[in-house]
């Protein structure tokens, strides 16, 4: 171990999962909190993750599937309250797929401690929502008209509180300027759409999930056999 040190290691994993790996994220995302003073543990994560890596070479992002008569962005987004267990922090995830294969994803700790689950999720619709009109800006900018970005999310509070302007215990926290949700809505740029937890390929970004979870969403994402 001493001639690979942890943050070489790291920022190897990192390289990969910017290059063309989404299903590295969320375990990339771990590990990496501990790059200044790395333990036993978080040792053995990353070679759980290289081992994955190492059955896993031959799979990839494939482009240019002829089933789509249009260009299509959609995004899908999920948080985990206090998933953090150092510092309680939540987590987002989210992912957007053009044409159905992965183009853009994220998986990170939020900026600020949510104070519920609400806002934990509400947060993460709010930098998915940021992600949303730049890959909006960006299919306009090659020449495909798209006016509306659908966001799936499996929370109902927040597509409730994009909508109406609720204010209860759950929801006074939330910083004002998260509320640019509800204007972005308003004018028809996002629609923030209910999907049921199930089919949430984004969690796969903030939790470790089931193996039979893992795989149907890297199967719903694109990513196979190459």
């Amino acid at each position: 171990m001493n001639k690979f040190p942890y943050s070489s290691v790291i920022g190897c994993l990192m390289y990969a999962m910017v290059l063309t790996r989404p299903d590295l994220s969320h375990a990339v995302s771990v590990v990496s909190r501990y790059m200044a003073n790395p333990g036993k543990d978080h040792w053995r994560a990353v070679v759980w993750i290289l081992r994955y890596l190492a059955g896993t070479t031959c799979y990839g992002l494939i482009y240019g599937s002829e089933k789509y008569v249009k260009v299509n962005v959609e995004g899908y987004v999920d948080a985990d309250y206090a998933g953090d267990l150092d510092k309680r922090r939540s987590l987002t995830g989210f992912l957007f797929m053009l044409n159905g294969c992965i183009i853009s994803w994220k998986a990170s700790l939020q900026s600020v401690i949510a104070l519920s689950t609400t806002e934990a999720e509400y947060t993460a619709a709010a930098e998915a929502i940021k992600e949303a009109i730049l890959l909006r800006g960006m299919v306009t900018e090659l020449g495909f008209e798209q006016k509306q970005i659908t966001v799936h999310c499996d929370s109902q509070s927040v597509i409730c509180l994009s909508k109406n302007q609720i204010h209860h215990e759950k929801t006074k926290h939330i910083d004002i300027k998260l509320h640019f949700v509800r204007l972005e809505i308003s004018k028809g740029v996002i629609k923030l759409a209910k999907i049921h937890t199930d089919n949430n390929i984004a969690d796969m970004l903030t939790k470790a999930v089931p193996e039979a979870k893992f795989e149907f969403c890297l199967n719903l994402a694109g990513i196979c056999r190459v």
